[in-house]
Formats: C-alpha cells, structure tokens, sequence
C-alpha cells in the first residue's frame, strides 16, 4: 500500500487532483461532448488519451452498439409497417370485429359482470395483429443472430484497439481493494519492515457470505412481493370498475388497470433500482475481496442479478404467468376467496406484453438514464456549492482576493464513481432489445434514439460534470463481454417461448394445417372458444342482471370439451396437439437459432484481416532481426580465431581452452569456452 493510499484512508487528504490538459479537454468538449455532434464519430483515441483505455473502450463498445442497431431498427420497422399494412387482410380480426358472428361470451367476473359480445374487442384484436404476425417470427430469428454478429464485431474492434493503442502483451496489475472499499470487520493485521499487512482468513468472510445470501434472498422476495401487489391491484381495481354504474367507466376498465398497473411497475423498478445498486455494494464489501478486480467482479454480478430480476419480473409474469392459471367457468382460481385471478385480453397476451415492455423501456430510459444523470450530478453540485458557503467570511475575502486555481474548480465537480452504473443501463436495455423482441419489434428504434442521445449527454458529463479519474489500462472490457454472451443465449430461448405460447403464431397454424376444412384461416375464432352452460355456474358467479339474460351457453377461450361431452370441460385433443405443436416449435426455433448463430460465429474471425496481416509481417520481422543478430555473433567468432591460435600456457589440461572475452558471453545468455580438437574449433557452452 503506497503512503498516498495511506493519507486517503486516514482522511488527511479527501482527494488527488489527476490535472488535466487544457487542450485535449476542449477539443473533446467543441468536438464530442455536445448534442449538435451526435452524427460524428466519437474520437476514441483522444478519449482514451485522456480518460485512459478502460473509459475509452466503454465509450468503444457504447458507439459499436449504437452503430449496429440502425439495421435492426430498420427492420424492426419493416415489421411493424408489415403489420400495419396487412391488418385488414387478416382474418381472424376480421372474424372477431363481425358483429354478425355474434359470440356470446362469458363474464369477466363474478356477479356484476354481464355476458359481452366478442366484436366489442376488435380494437385490441387488431392491435395484436400489429405485434402478432408471421413477420415477427423471422424477427426474433433475425435479432438472434443479430446479437451474434454484434458480439462478434465487438471483438474485432476490441483487437483492433488493443493493436493500436499497444495493449496485445499488457498483464492487468491486481490493486489491493482495502484502500478503499473493504469495511473495518475481522481482519488479522500484520505489520512487517514498517508496512501494512491485512490477512482476510476463511473465518472473516464467512459472516459476509452468509449475509450476502440471506440478503439476496429477501430482496428476490422483495422484487415478488412488488409484482404480486401490482397483481393485486390490477384484480381489485377491475372488480371495482366493474361495479360502476357509469357504462363508460366499465368499458375502460382494462385499458384503464393496465395503463395505470405499469405506471405503478415503472415507479417501483426506478425506486428499487437504486435500493439495490446501493446494497449491492455493501454487499460486496463484506465479503472482503482480495483485489480491485474481483471487487468489481463480485459487485457487477451482484448489481446484475438484482436489477435484472427487478427489472423484467413484470414482463416475465405477463408473458408467461398471466391467464394461465385463471381457471375456466365454474371453476376459477381466486385470490383471497373473492377476486379471481386475471385474464389475458381477448386478443390474447402478447399486446399486453407489447404496452407493458414499451412502457417500461422508454420510462426507465427516459427518467433514469437521462433525468437522473442530468439532475443528480446537478444536485450534487449544488449541495458541495452550499456546502462550501458556511466558511467563515476571513477565508472568502481571502478566496476573492486570490484567483481560483483550477484544482479548486476541480473539486467542486461530482467524484467518479466507476463505469458499473453506466455498462448497467446500457445491460438492461441489451435485455429489453435482444429477451421479448418477438412481442415488440420497435425496441430497437427506442434504443437507438435513447443511445444517440446517451453517448452525448455521458460525454458531457464526463468532460464537464466529473472529475477526472485516474486513468486505468484495461485490454477488454472485462465480465461485461460474458453477460452480453450469456443474455444473447436466453434471448433464443425466451423468444422462442414467446413465439410458441404467448403469440397465436402455433395455434393458427396447427388450424391451418390439420382442423381448417378449406386450408385457410376462416373458422379460427370459433374454434379456439369452448363452451359453456351457464347453468353450470357456481352460485354467486352468474350475472344477477343481465341485458342477455335468453343466454344459455356462453363462449371462453380455451380448448375443451363441451358441456354435452362425455368428458365435459376437460382438455380435448386439440389442446394436446397444440401444446405438441409448441413445444417442438420451441426445440426446433432453439436449434436452429443456435445453429444459425455459432455458423455467423465461424463465418466471422475474431481478428480482422489487417490486424492479422500487420501481425504476421511484425513476426516475419521480428524472427529477421533475429537471425541477423545471431549471424553477426557467428562471424563476430570466426573473426576472433580465424587466425592460427598458438595452445595456452599453463596446465597441460586446459591449454586446448580459451574463454571469450566477458562482453561476448554475456550477450551470449551464458559463460562459453572454445576448444580446439582434431575437427576444428568446438563451442563450448556452460
């Protein structure tokens, strides 16, 4: 531990000013920290000379990124007009908006709710279609092999820096973390030759372990808890709605639960967002980690884990939980004993999943990666000015009466804090792009816009709202590359489960190719709805009034048996032979992807040809200078006894050796003798 690591522990200093260069700092500020140069390239050599080379591959990494997701947005578009270009010609919208089909459907809750007509839900059938069409299967194949080829093109860039920047041969040093971060807990100090030795046994971090765990585990309950109270909600407040004599009121009630139900999900993933980067540090802290690298590893793992699951456990449960377990009529699943478990719209799942995601997406770019990183710096500017009023007024005459030296300004601005909250974000919107694409093809365009504005508004905080960190040599960007890899994997499987049992995409299909009498998709609506006599109603969960009350047998989405089956309600043969149909669509959509994704692996070489050829021409002439250097010594010793030499004086032992002059064996390796013999001249070696 250095003596400057030492006074910042002991609190005689608070900070090391690293200065800066004022012409490198105003060149980066006129040409990249500014809204108006969001076309440009980003300069990354002058970052990297300025920042150093681990600030300036994120910034690498951040532009690569942005720059590949311009043809996914564009195709994430082409979908989307696909949808909204073929959303008069599909027929099962067309089935549900015909009034004329007149299907009677079964109450949405239990006695207030009156019987409904299907037709009355043809605005969110036809914005499903929009989501929901045989184009966003090749999209979800597409963005697959779209994050292979992002991360296979990261990787040449990152060699091609390492080249240029002169870090192929670079050993990272590994930085004791006690300078800064481990806590004051069991340690066993001891001091040698005057210096500070901390011995962190077993039995010191054990107690950091089991916290960690115990802690992990109440905030995964935590994350649960606040997406079953949104689910709470969202079944009380429908119920409500429902017994509302105003018939407008009733009629907006599920936009209306949904809308608000995700505003409630967005506040409380921003509030525990910040909970969780906070505790994830205190985290790691108690575990007493050995090094700086592993310090960071351990919190990046940590801080990932915690705000990925609070992040998308809202959008995991409407994908793959909501509606699943609601039951059927005269046999729901209840929550309390009064409120039944909710139903997915009519139109089926996956536009909710769309609302969900998109709101969630956008509202968390816009307000925390962009409000909070505008504002909170801001602020804590504010309160270290502030703060720095209650001097007393000898020493602010005396302030005025000197000019402020830049260190002073410097000191004012915000403390770095590491790159783990900005690689964080970007992570999570990885997620939001690459996990549920297939339910929200324009997740790329939002990202992209959120980006441009992103690399600009981080550069100028950088430049102007933070102090300068101490340069850092780094040759990749570390755990980062393994988390994009790993999200990129899961991303195949949860859009091929998107696809199969969220989307319609299998159920047409297995109509259209083994029930449709005419090979088309007429008939689907009416065969995806059961039956049900409504005289098999609990009691207490028929209409008590009814505007239909002739009704007799009313229609829910499921496939079962009829009520005039031998086997009523129970699962018919269709729904077995669509769930076959899924789950091979499921290993079928996966093997393929994954197949499709190592070939654009194989395709693409990790190293660029440039890079290659430079490297091979540095080997040619690396083994040239060799080879002429050793032939030089080789002439060099046939120039020292080419001449006859007469045998030593001396013992009669070693007058047939000599010994090269000291300078010459050294540059050897190794002490060297000569011996004459019958053959000539031998070099001997020791």
């Amino acid at each position: 531990m250095s003596g400057l690591d030492s006074t910042l522990m002991s609190g005689l200093y608070s900070d090391v000013w690293t200065g800066l260069y004022s012409g490198v700092c105003i060149l980066l500020h006129d040409e990249w920290a500014r809204y108006g140069a969001f076309y440009k390239y980003q300069p990354v050599d002058l970052i990297r000379k300025y920042f150093g080379e681990k600030i300036g591959l994120y910034f690498a990494w951040l532009g690569v990124y942005t720059q590949l997701l311009i043809p996914a947005s564009m195709v994430g578009i082409i979908v989307f007009c696909y949808g909204c270009y073929t959303v008069d010609m599909d027929v099962p919208s067309l089935e549900m908006c015909d009034k004329q089909q007149n299907f009677t459907m079964c109450p949405l809750c239990d006695g207030v709710c009156d019987y409904w007509h299907l037709s009355t839900a043809c605005g969110t059938a036809r914005a499903s279609h929009l989501f929901d069409n045989p184009a966003t299967v090749f999209f979800a194949i597409f963005m697959s092999l779209w994050v292979a080829t992002f991360l296979e093109h990261w990787k040449r860039r990152q060699i091609s820096l390492n080249h240029s920047w002169d870090l192929t041969g670079l050993e990272e040093e590994e930085v004791n973390t006690i300078t800064y971060h481990t806590p004051h807990l069991f340690w066993s100090i001891l001091v040698s030759n005057g210096n500070l030795h901390v011995l962190v046994l077993l039995m010191d971090r054990l107690p950091g372990y089991l916290i960690n765990i115990s802690s992990i585990l109440f905030m995964f309950g935590l994350t649960f808890s606040a997406v079953f109270g949104v689910i709470v909600y969202r079944i009380v407040v429908s119920a409500l709605m429902a017994m509302s004599p105003d018939p407008e009121t009733k009629s907006n009630v599920r936009v209306t639960v949904t809308a608000t139900a995700v505003i409630i999900n967005l506040v409380v993933i921003l509030i525990l967002d910040e909970i969780y980067g906070a505790v994830a540090v205190w985290l790691t802290e108690l575990e007493i980690p050995r090094t700086e690298s592993n310090f960071e590893q351990h919190l990046i793992l940590k801080a990932f884990l915690l705000k990925f699951m609070n992040a998308y456990a809202p959008i995991f449960y409407v994908a793959f939980f909501k509606g699943r377990f609601a039951g059927r009529p005269g046999d729901y699943v209840y929550v309390f004993n009064d409120y039944r478990m909710e139903e997915c719209a009519p139109g089926g799942c996956l536009i909710e999943l769309c609302i969900q995601l998109s709101i969630i997406m956008v509202g968390k770019q816009l307000i925390q990666n962009n409000v909070f990183e505008i504002g909170i710096p801001k602020l804590k500017k504010l309160i270290r000015a502030w703060k720095g009023k209650g001097i007393s007024l000898e020493e602010r005459e005396e302030q005025r009466a000197r000019p402020p030296q830049q260190w002073n300004l410097d000191y004012t601005l915000v403390p770095f804090e590491g790159l783990t909250p900005e690689y964080m974000e970007m992570i999570i919107q990885f997620g939001f792009v690459s996990l549920f694409v297939a339910s929200f093809p324009l997740a790329p365009l939002f990202a992209l816009l959120n980006n441009v504005i992103e690399i600009r508004l981080d550069a100028k905080k950088f430049v102007t709202e933070l102090r300068r960190p101490d340069a850092v040599q780094a040759k990749d960007i570390g755990i980062w590359y393994n988390i994009l890899s790993g999200m990129g994997k899961f991303s195949v499987i949860i859009n091929a489960f998107v696809i199969s049992f969220t989307s319609d995409f299998i159920p047409r299909l297995v109509y259209q190719y083994m029930y449709s009498q005419t090979g088309t998709m007429h008939g689907f609506i009416d065969h995806t709805l059961s039956h049900f006599n409504v005289s098999n109603f609990r009691p207490g969960n028929a209409p008590t009034s009814s505007y239909l009350s002739e009704t007799t047998v009313c229609r829910y989405k499921d496939y079962r048996e009829p009520p005039w089956s031998a086997e009523a309600y129970q699962f018919s043969k269709t729904y077995w032979a669509v769930l076959a149909a899924r789950l091979a669509f499921v290993i079928l959509f996966q093997n393929l992807v994954m197949f499709l994704s190592l070939l654009v692996a194989w395709v693409i070489p990790d190293v660029p040809k440039n890079i290659s050829e430079q490297l091979k021409r540095e080997k040619t002439l690396l083994v040239d200078v060799f080879l002429r250097e050793e032939k030089e010594k080789f002439h060099l010793l046939q120039s020292l006894f080419s001449s006859k030499d007469l045998p030593s004086q001396g013992h009669p032992d070693t007058a047939h050796f000599r010994t090269l002059p000291l300078g010459l064996s050294q540059g050897l390796g190794h002490s060297v003798m000569l011996e004459h013999t019958d053959h000539g001249l031998v070099l001997l070696a020791g």
